[in-house]
C-alpha cells in the first residue's frame, strides 16, 4: 500500500476492527471503542482520504478501500479479526468478507447497501445532485474534486450482487435504525441473503451507533457472546464426537481381533 492509513487503537485481545462511514473518521466510533476494549482489543481505522489518513494515487472506491483494509491487517500482523463497519464501512467490509473470508472471525453490519438504490430517495436524491454540480467543478477546485470523490462512492458504489452474499459463511448480525436513511426493505433483503444473519432494527436513525450507543453497544455484545458461546458448544460437541467415534473404532478392531483368534488361534 502506498500510504498509511491513520488509527487507534485500545484494549487487548482479539482484534476488532471499525470502520467508519462516508466523510467520517474513526471518532464516529468513540462509545464502541471505549466499551468493547474491555474484551477486546478495538482499532478504529481512517479510511483512505478520510479523517488522518491520506488520499493516495489509487481509485477512491470502496473495492480499493477493502484492499487497503487487506494490507492495513497485513501491516499489523492481524491474521483474522472481528469486524464491525457502518454505512460505508460495512460496504467495505462486505467487499472485504466476500474477497478474503478466511481473514473475519465475524462480521457486524451497520447500515449498510448493496447499490445505491438501497438508499431512501429523499436522501440520494441530493446526493446525486451534489455530485453531479461537484463534478462539474472537479478539475477547477480541490474542494469541489474532494467531494466529487466523497459523494461519488454513494453514487457509483457499491455494487454487490445479494446473491453474492451467500458466499458468506462466517457469523453476521445485521444492524440499521428504525428512522435509517436506508431502507428498511433493502436491510431486510441484505439479512435474508446472508446465510444465518441476526437482524436488529434500533431505535434511532442512520447513525445509531452514535445517538444510541447503549443500546447498540449492548446488541453487539450479546450477539457477540451468542457467537462465542455457540462456538464453544461447537468444538465441545466435536471433541465428544470424535472420542465417540475412536471409541466406536476401537470397539470394532477389539472385536475384529477377537473373531480373527477364534478363527485362527
Amino acid at each position: 500500500m502506498e500510504i498509511k492509513l491513520h488509527y487507534q487503537e485500545k484494549g487487548e485481545g482479539e482484534p476488532m476492527i471499525l470502520l467508519h462511514g462516508n466523510g467520517e473518521d474513526g471518532s464516529y466510533f468513540a462509545h464502541q471503542m471505549d466499551y468493547f476494549s474491555r474484551n477486546y482489543r478495538v482499532i478504529v481505522v481512517d479510511t483512505r482520504g478520510h479523517g488522518q489518513s491520506p488520499r493516495g494515487t489509487a481509485p477512491f472506491t470502496i473495492a480499493q478501500f477493502a484492499e487497503d483494509l487487506h494490507d492495513f491487517m497485513d501491516e499489523l500482523d492481524i491474521s483474522k479479526a472481528v469486524i464491525l463497519g457502518f454505512s460505508d464501512g460495512a460496504n467495505i467490509a462486505m467487499k472485504f468478507v466476500l474477497k478474503y473470508p478466511e481473514r473475519v472471525k465475524a462480521l457486524i453490519l451497520n447500515g449498510g447497501n448493496l447499490n445505491p438504490k438501497g438508499v431512501k430517495p429523499i436522501t440520494q436524491i441530493p446526493i446525486e445532485i451534489g455530485y453531479r454540480i461537484a463534478s462539474k467543478f472537479a478539475s477547477k477546485s480541490v474542494g469541489a474534486r474532494k467531494n466529487a470523490e466523497m459523494l461519488g462512492l454513494m453514487v457509483n458504489d457499491p455494487n454487490i450482487e445479494a446473491e453474492e452474499l451467500s458466499k458468506i459463511t462466517v457469523p453476521n448480525l445485521v444492524i440499521s435504525g428504525t428512522k435509517d436513511m436506508i431502507k428498511e426493505s433493502h436491510t431486510k433483503e441484505i439479512a435474508k441473503a446472508l446465510p444465518n444473519a441476526k437482524l436488529a432494527i434500533i431505535e434511532g436513525s442512520h447513525f445509531v451507533a452514535n445517538q444510541n450507543s447503549k443500546v447498540f453497544n449492548r446488541v453487539v455484545e450479546q450477539w457477540l457472546s451468542q457467537v462465542q458461546h455457540e462456538k464453544k458448544a461447537k468444538k465441545v460437541g466435536l471433541g465428544k464426537n470424535i472420542a465417540m467415534k475412536r471409541k466406536d473404532i476401537v470397539k470394532r478392531w477389539n472385536c475384529l481381533y477377537y473373531k480373527m483368534n477364534l478363527r485362527w488361534g
